[in-house]
């Protein structure tokens, strides 16, 4: 062999290595999704890591029932790779920003599976409130990042097993926090009918002068009927949301009698320096918030 050939050789395989090196080091671009509310955001960051990059509508401490959608929303959903939402009639903006956006990427409902509650004839969709349910609203993410993002399979499945770890964790905490208050006792009022999932979950009663959506009013004779159930049970637990109106709760704390015991976290995260600023922070701190008060 010629020394030419020689060398044309060495570089071969020299480029081949690094060729090899290259796509062993490629990271794709981030996954541009777009989240409908605070809650998803925080799980879609959680279980994408840096393979993702957020774009999220209704921010910290705000309500997504009420939610009236911006131009930037438009523009944002429109250039998104990813679409995660609640469903369960939660966005009831949805379709008409999908619509106006021109949106023909990937949309996933994150509820889809969940064992749905209902208020009269309304699907619940406070879904997200049970910690069993949250599980769920993770496999359906995993999976949809996974599909757009094949060759970072490992990585996102280790992300969502170490989620999965904690929510288990929060789960066993939460059951031994309980455990000791009477069922009798475990009766609860709030802002609006939030709660419902995470009721079912700890055998606890979440009672509400609002339903499912912030967008409705109590009567005054809902009201009365409220505030004598309150007496008659010897309700002891009285929270406002961070998503809600304070008046109408701390009106029916002076008239039933009962303090108001603090804030629980419904709709929305905290901002980033409050207590409930990820998905699981905030149920810890609901979770320890509300046994603490029941007990």
């Amino acid at each position: 062999m010629t020394y030419f050939a020689k060398f044309a050789c060495s570089l071969i395989l020299i480029l081949c290595s690094l060729a090899r090196a290259n796509a062993d080091n490629y990271q794709p671009s981030p996954l541009n999704v777009v989240t409908s509310f605070s809650i998803l955001a925080d799980l879609a960051k959680e279980l994408g890591g840096d393979n993702v990059k957020i774009t999220n509508l209704v921010g910290a401490n705000s309500d997504g029932h009420l939610y009236q959608p911006r131009p930037s929303d438009v523009v944002a959903v429109s250039a998104a790779d990813l679409l995660i939402f609640n469903g369960l009639n939660f966005e009831g903006w949805m379709s008409r920003l999908i619509q106006s956006s021109g949106f023909d990427g990937a949309a996933i409902e994150a509820s889809a599976g969940v064992r749905k509650m209902y208020h009269g004839d309304e699907v619940d969709p406070h879904a997200w409130q049970s910690l069993q349910n949250i599980k769920i609203y993770a496999k359906n993410i995993n999976k949809a990042l996974i599909e757009a993002l094949p060759n970072r399979k490992a990585d996102l499945d280790n992300r969502y097993q170490a989620f999965i770890e904690q929510v288990d964790a929060l789960i066993a905490r939460s059951q031994r926090s309980f455990a000791d208050i009477p069922i009798q006792n475990r009766i609860v009022i709030t802002n609006h009918d939030a709660f419902g999932y995470l009721g079912r979950d700890l055998k606890v009663a979440f009672i509400a002068p609002v339903g499912i959506s912030t967008d409705e009013e109590p009567s005054a004779a809902d009201l009365a009927a409220l505030i004598q159930q309150i007496k008659t049970k010897n309700v002891k637990a009285l929270f406002l949301e961070n998503i809600s109106n304070k008046r109408l709760l701390q009106q029916i704390s002076a008239e039933a009698g009962v303090s108001v015991g603090g804030t629980l976290y419904s709709d929305a995260l905290s901002e980033r320096e409050g207590p409930a600023s990820t998905y699981l922070k905030m149920m810890n701190y609901n979770l320890r918030t509300l046994s603490g008060a029941l007990k």
